[in-house]
Order: C-alpha cells, then sequence, then structure tokens
C-alpha cells in the first residue's frame, strides 16, 4: 500500500523503445544527486555482473507471488517465462524521506501505476518523429528486419497513449528534454 502522505514525489518516465528514456533517465541522475531511481523485482536469474538490489532485487517465483497476492507491487507483469514488477515498500520508504523517486517503465505498468498510484506524475517520452524513432532503432543495429519490424508496430499503439499522460516530453535534444524533465519534477524552476 502507497502512503497517501508522502513527502516526496514519484515520477512515471514511459515512451516506445527507442525513444531515448535510458539516456534521459542517465542525464537525470547524474545531475541530480536526490532523485532515486526505482529498482525493479523479477524472477529471471541474474546476469553477469547484476547485483541484487542494485539492477534488479532477484526473487523466486514463490516471493515474487506471494508479493503480488499481498498486493506489495505497484505494477507487474509477466514476460517471456519471468516475472516483473516494481515493488511499492522501497519507493514508500523514499518518498516518507522526501526523496524525488523516478519509475522508468513500458505503457502497460504505467497504466498499472496509474490505478495503484493516481496521485504518481506520468511523463510520456516521444521521439520528434516517427521516421526519426526508426532511425535510432536501426542505428543501435542490435535487432534484425523482423525485430524492428515488431518494434515499430509496438511503437505506433505506444504513441497512441500520449494524452493518456500528464505531460509529453519530445525527446528531439538530450539537454533540452532534460530540462523540461527537471522542470516537470519541480527541480528546476521554469525560466
Amino acid at each position: 500500500m502507497v502512503f497517501s502522505d508522502s513527502i516526496g514525489k514519484l515520477t512515471v518516465i514511459t515512451g516506445p523503445s527507442g525513444v531515448g528514456k535510458g539516456s534521459l533517465v542517465k542525464q537525470l541522475l547524474e545531475r541530480n544527486k536526490q532523485i532515486w531511481l526505482s529498482v525493479s523485482a523479477t524472477t529471471r536469474r541474474p546476469r553477469k555482473g547484476e547485483k541484487d538490489g542494485d539492477h534488479y532485487f532477484f526473487l523466486s517465483h514463490e516471493q515474487f507471488l506471494e508479493l503480488v497476492e499481498s498486493g506489495g507491487f505497484l505494477e507487474w507483469a509477466k514476460f517471456a517465462g519471468n516475472c516483473y514488477g516494481t515493488p511499492s515498500e522501497p519507493i514508500n520508504k523514499q518518498l516518507k524521506g522526501g526523496r524525488a523517486v523516478l519509475l522508468e517503465i513500458e505503457l502497460e505498468g504505467a497504466r498499472q501505476v496509474r490505478e495503484s498510484f493516481p496521485e504518481a506524475f506520468q511523463v510520456f517520452i516521444s521521439p520528434p518523429s516517427f521516421e526519426e524513432l526508426e532511425l535510432r532503432i536501426r542505428g543501435r543495429a542490435t535487432d534484425n528486419d523482423e525485430a524492428i519490424r515488431l518494434r515499430m508496430n509496438r511503437a505506433k499503439e505506444e504513441l497512441k497513449a500520449q494524452n493518456e499522460f500528464d505531460a509529453v516530453v519530445v525527446n528531439d535534444d538530450l539537454n533540452v528534454a532534460v530540462l523540461e524533465l527537471e522542470k516537470l519534477m519541480g527541480l528546476r524552476k521554469n525560466n
């Protein structure tokens, strides 16, 4: 259960794959040490170099399901045979301590958070154009043509959801987008 008298503020960031969410979050964290980035829980096994509590909270299926049943997640989903979710307890602790909390999440998770924590401020990160998004995804050179096609089809659907969010930030210029996010999060005065 999320505390309603929280001192800090929860900001949820979402947007299609390739829009630059990770780059924006990295810049925000480097520039604003007072932001705490939420750590997700998963039932998948740790990959080489991943540390419990830093990259993910690694849970057994049984532990994960116990948290689901007790209402211990802001959101959760099953993907590729594993479960992923956002535990509410660490977020509550940070909010009670007055920290700004940032949650980078997929669209469906953001919709669940809207239900479980309606006072969260939700920001959709949008590309300057659909064509630019495709160029960015192709520029990664990590996906084959079929995977890119699937990502682009999903992005079309995700972009239709922009109006569901409290704010939309177009990530055309990383520095400008970071400044806009800082303003929206109350970390920088509007000027």
